[in-house]
Parts: C-alpha cells; sequence; structure tokens
C-alpha cells in the first residue's frame, strides 16, 4: 500500500544515492508506504535496482525514539547467520539529504499477510508456512550476540524484571479505569519469573504482519520492522506471537476460537514444539510468559486509551482499541 508524497527534494536524494551506491540508472520513483509505521518508509526504484529507504520522521522526538540506526545496525549484524533479513545496503547521517537521518535496504518480492488465517492461502500450504514462522524465530534467537556485534545491544540479564516494572509503571501512569485484573498481574508477575536467565536477540514485536514471505513457496524470506530490537528473553517473542492462539478475531485479529483444524493451522502446542526442535536453548513456554506477554498489551492498549481520552491518539480507531485492555487482563489473568 502507497500513500502520499515525500517531504523532501527527490532529485538531492538521486544525486546523493548515485554517489553512494554506483551504478544506479535512470530517474528514481518515490512511494511512501502507508500503514503503521512511525518511521517513514519508502520505496525507491530505479531501472535496475529496487530499494527501500527508512527514516526519523521530521521534527522534535524523544532521544531513545526511531532509533533507525540500532534498526539498521542489526540488519547489517544479522547477515550472514542464516536469520532473513532485506540486505543492508547504507546509513546517512547526513540530515541535508532528505532532512534526517535515513538507511537504505533492498527491496524483496514477496508476500505480507495482515490477517493470521492466511486467507489466500491454501489450507494445506498454512501449516508449512507456521512451521517456518517457528524455526525462523529460533534460528533467531540461536544467533550469539557477541558473534555478531551485538553484545552491547541492549542489557543482559533481568529482563522480565525490568519490562513487568517498565510496564507496571506505564499502566499506573495512563490508566483511565480500575481493574483488578491488572492490579492482580502486577503483584503475581513480579514473584513467579521462571529462573530461566538466558539472553538472547528479541525482535520485540514478531508476528505475522512483520513478515515476509516467498512468493510461491511457504516460508520466510524477511523479518521486518525491527524498531523494537534488542538483547532480552528469547521466550519473550514466543509468547508475543503466542497471543493470537488466546484471543479472538475481534480481538486485535487473534486466532483463538476458530476452527484451526479446518483451516489448516497448527494447534499452540504443536507451534511451539517446533519452535523448540530448532532452539538450541531448553527453556519453554510456560504461563508466565503468555500472561506477561498479555499484561504488556493490556497496558499499550490502555495507553491509547488514555491518549483518545486526552484526544491525542493518532489511529482513528483508538478509543475501540483502547477497550482490548480490559480484554487481554481478563486473559492474562485466566492463564494464572
Amino acid at each position: 500500500m502507497t500513500g502520499s508524497a515525500p517531504e523532501f527534494d527527490v532529485a538531492r536524494l538521486d544525486s546523493y544515492l548515485k554517489a553512494v551506491l554506483p551504478g544506479l540508472a535512470g530517474k528514481p520513483a518515490l512511494e511512501r508506504i502507508s500503514g503503521g509505521q512511525s518511521n517513514p518508509t519508502f520505496f525507491v526504484t530505479y531501472e535496475d535496482r529496487a530499494l527501500v529507504l527508512r527514516k526519523k520522521p521530521p521534527g522534535a522526538l524523544l532521544p531513545s525514539a526511531h532509533a533507525i540506526d540500532r534498526e539498521f545496525r542489526v540488519i547489517a549484524a544479522l547477515k550472514d547467520t542464516g536469520v532473513p533479513v532485506p540486505e543492508a545496503l547504507h546509513y546517512c547521517t547526513d540530515e541535508s539529504v532528505v532532512g534526517t537521518p535515513f538507511y537504505l535496504m533492498a527491496r524483496l518480492d514477496g508476500r505480507v499477510f495482515h490477517d493470521c488465517t492466511l486467507p489466500d492461502v491454501p489450507p494445506a500450504e498454512r501449516k508449512a508456512i507456521y512451521r517456518s514462522i517457528a524455526e525462523t524465530l529460533a534460528r533467531f534467537h540461536n544467533v550469539e550476540p557477541t558473534a555478531v556485534g551485538l553484545s552491547d545491544f541492549g542489557k543482559p540479564g533481568d529482563y522480565f524484571a525490568r519490562q513487568i516494572s517498565r510496564w507496571s509503571r506505564q499502566w499506573q501512569e495512563s490508566r483511565t479505569r480500575e481493574d483488578a485484573n491488572m492490579e492482580r498481574l502486577i503483584a503475581w508477575l513480579p514473584a513467579h519469573i521462571p529462573p530461566s536467565e538466558i539472553t538472547s536477540l528479541v525482535h520485540g514485536d514478531y508476528r505475522v504482519g512483520n513478515l515476509m514471505f516467498h512468493k510461491t513457496e511457504p516460508r520466510v524470506i524477511a523479518i521486518l520492522d525491527w524498531e523494537l530490537a534488542t538483547l532480552g528473553h528469547p521466550l519473550a517473542d514466543l509468547a508475543h506471537i503466542g497471543m493470537a492462539w488466546h484471543t479472538a478475531p475481534a480481538e486485535y485479529g487473534g486466532i483463538a476460537g476458530l476452527d484451526l483444524t479446518a483451516l489448516g493451522i497448527p494447534g499452540h502446542a504443536e507451534f511451539n514444539a517446533a519452535y523448540a526442535a530448532t532452539s538450541h536453548h531448553p527453556v519453554k513456554l510456560e504461563p508466565f510468559h503468555m500472561a506477561f506477554a498479555l499484561f504488556r498489551w493490556a497496558a499499550i492498549f490502555e495507553g491509547i486509551a488514555f491518549r483518545a481520552a486526552k484526544g491525542t491518539a493518532a489511529a482513528e480507531n483508538a478509543a475501540d482499541v483502547g477497550q482490548l485492555s480490559a480484554v487481554f487482563a481478563r486473559q492474562a489473568v485466566a492463564l494464572i
């Protein structure tokens, strides 16, 4: 999906790109990719090469927000690891080119699905796609951060303790209502963190919509949207994608309550088993991990509701999305 024109001089960008990427032919065609990205993203198409440009938004920003340098760094680091990522081509700090720092990556030709049921895919192919999703996540977690120069990409250890503290504070600062389920989770989660203290790279938003699949084959060809990547606990990612099995279609696009056998989609246990078969770590997903994932999103949804109540929410459906906070908190408590 493409949208509005860029807010910068295309001719200036063209001149810069031809200097750093020799051999580009013709004039570039630019298309802005619309959607949920907080970092403006563009297709830049030359006669002989298709690129993607991702830049910081214009204006005053929080210091830690929109860290496209981190996105570029992790994509570049994963190049020869077997983890499917777009090819990282160039990072530019010169703000005179497009107004903010930006990076370039190769544009891939594949399929992106925004519905976990994969409606346009034959049922026989869906199971293979989900297996690829699980195995790709495991291969990503198998990458040793030190081996790819990312030992300093985040804080090692105490990941869940720090995250629970962060999202508990977020809840207290942005809540629009009372919720006994959230209060119970805030008390229960810190006391029930599993003892397995392992650190890996984590994506932060690993889900069907942030993956690109081969045009005809049931396999992942790229993990996209690395904005939240850091060092953390691998089961945070596994639980994040696992939320789909614990929420209904009307609850942010989950698959709970659907006839998964008829759809050709594996059950949650089967998906986790496919991940475990490829993963190098022995830690298994527990109710704690799923409760944490749902709790985190309950806090995020409440923040959206808070902004909607103040009239500062970006999305038109913010008030509706905010109501999911109570739903996710209830689901999390049901798991514990």
